[in-house]
């Protein structure tokens, strides 16, 4: 038996690469299943966020390495293997234990990538067993402990606030500015926080299921709208955040220049902090939109229903 750890990550991927192959949660419940079936993987976990997807899993009789990267080249479509990195048994938890820390971060210490560790356990319940129950469970303990007892993570820095700063550097003050938040998820919730904390006014929460919109938008006086409605009033804002968990972008050239011509020479900065992204490349290219994408955190996902 053999503990294994394979999978890429912000060190080994750009993220054209690791966009093609995040895992949603009905994605990571399939991939598993068949990673199990073909190899003979007594046990699997996938943990996919912003910066890293990657298997865990205990092998049978057989090799399940290959599987597991051939899974991933399915998804993107190209041959995974030059991005792709394993680690085995001691080395294998070690890696888990750095990655819940924060310390495999692109923020050292960031506090985020533990609540991901454990909703990816939660998710993969069903096809984890006794060694990755506590391979999992030790890794969250130690992780606690690394935070409690040392300073690494003081200073460290959401993706959400990160994505507020990175604004700041458009417009100086945000205080007074007006802000729509695409996506109501944990990270969207996290984004108002910080947009309120610099003095924005958010008037718009767009999102797929209009009840989690409104449930969101009511803790901040804000507007609850569909995706569908929410284009007619980006002219009205200064600041667009979208953290939804859409397999395929949503924010195109199509939705943005009606609102660019209304707003004179007034800047707009789209701000995408999803993985996949939620904004198309072309976007970037009008006048006055500053389309960007902070790349200090893990967890990016906005996991909207």
């Amino acid at each position: 038996m053999a503990l294994i750890a394979a999978g890429v990550n912000h060190r080994t991927a750009p993220i054209e690469i690791r966009e093609k192959v995040a895992y949603s949660r009905p994605d990571a419940d399939a991939a598993l299943a068949h990673l199990k079936a073909e190899s003979g993987a007594r046990e699997a976990i996938v943990l996919s966020t912003c910066n890293r997807t990657e298997f865990y899993f205990v092998e049978g009789s057989d090799p399940a390495v290959g599987t597991a990267a051939r899974l991933m080249s399915e998804r993107l479509g190209d041959d995974i293997t030059p991005y792709l990195y394993t680690r085995s048994d001691r080395d294998a938890a070690s890696h888990l234990f750095r990655v819940a820390s924060g310390l495999d971060s692109m923020i050292l210490g960031e506090a985020q990538i533990h609540g991901q560790v454990r909703d990816a356990w939660e998710t993969c319940r069903g096809h984890s067993g006794v060694a990755l129950n506590r391979l999992y469970q030790t890794a969250l303990m130690v992780a606690s402990r690394v935070h409690e007892e040392t300073g690494i993570g003081r200073g460290a820095a959401s993706v959400s606030s990160a994505a507020v700063q990175l604004s700041k550097k458009i417009f100086g003050s945000l205080a007074g500015r007006r802000a729509m938040v695409l996506g109501a998820g944990e990270v969207a919730a996290i984004a108002i926080d910080c947009l309120r904390r610099e003095g924005v006014k958010v008037s718009i929460v767009a999102n797929r299921t209009h009840e989690r919109a409104q449930t969101l938008a009511a803790e901040h006086g804000a507007t609850a709208m569909h995706y569908d409605e929410c284009w007619r009033q980006l002219h009205t804002v200064d600041v667009v955040i979208c953290s939804t968990a859409s397999p395929h972008a949503i924010v195109g050239v199509e939705h943005v220049a009606p609102a660019v011509a209304a707003r004179g020479d007034r800047p707009l900065c789209i701000l995408d902090i999803a993985l996949p992204r939620d904004v198309e490349a072309d976007v970037g290219q009008l006048e006055n939109v500053f389309s960007l994408r902070p790349r200090r955190s893990e967890s990016c996902r906005g996991r909207d229903a």
